[in-house]
């Protein structure tokens, strides 16, 4: 992410939540900072997720849920894994989730929605869907092997998707859920 891009607070996301595998990765989450809020671990600024979008519309309207709900009503719930670990050019480590086909076909419907809001204000082309579990400050391959021995040793909980969360974030870099649009209707 660019500093500029980072640097921006109060935003709106639609993410993917998977508060199940806190317990997991938890071990890397907690030693991780943001490079937008260094002085906090990623634990206690949002859940594990995958995001779907983020910044999305800035003061979400009825229309703009709908507009949503039109998305999800032909997915249907379907169960996530967390089998494998990698890494970002950046360091960044990861999570990668499975079905990822079916993940990465749900983030481009909701993209095709909404093209006024393009995912990480427009700095990746291609979102690749992750579960961060290290930033890049202190990510790297000694996490990714970390992640994939852990991984290994004990696969993460398998998670039903079932609904996407719409979040905010506020003046302190901290997210919360104000609502959540289900999958299949």
């Amino acid at each position: 992410m660019t500093d500029e891009w980072a640097a921006r607070t109060e935003l709106t996301a639609i993410l993917i939540t998977v508060p199940e595998l806190a317990a997991y990765t938890d071990r890397w989450r907690s030693v991780s900072r943001s490079s937008a809020r260094p002085h906090v671990p990623l634990t206690e600024l949002i859940p594990p997720h995958v995001t779907v979008l983020v910044p999305w519309v800035a003061e979400p309207t009825a229309e703009d849920v709908e507009r949503l709900r039109a998305v999800t009503r032909s997915v249907q719930p379907f169960e996530l894994t967390f089998p494998t670990a990698g890494q970002f050019p950046n360091g960044t480590a990861w999570l990668r989730p499975e079905p990822f086909d079916e993940v990465s076909a749900l983030l481009k419907a909701v993209f095709a929605a909404f093209p006024d809001c393009p995912p990480y204000g427009g700095e990746f082309a291609e979102p690749h869907p992750h579960l961060t579990i290290s930033s890049s400050a202190q990510g790297g391959p000694g996490v990714v092997a970390e992640a994939q021995a852990a991984l290994a040793a004990e696969p993460a909980p398998v998670v039903q998707l079932t609904e996407l969360g719409l979040w905010r974030e506020d003046k302190n870099g901290v997210w919360s859920q104000f609502d959540a649009v289900p999958l299949g209707g």
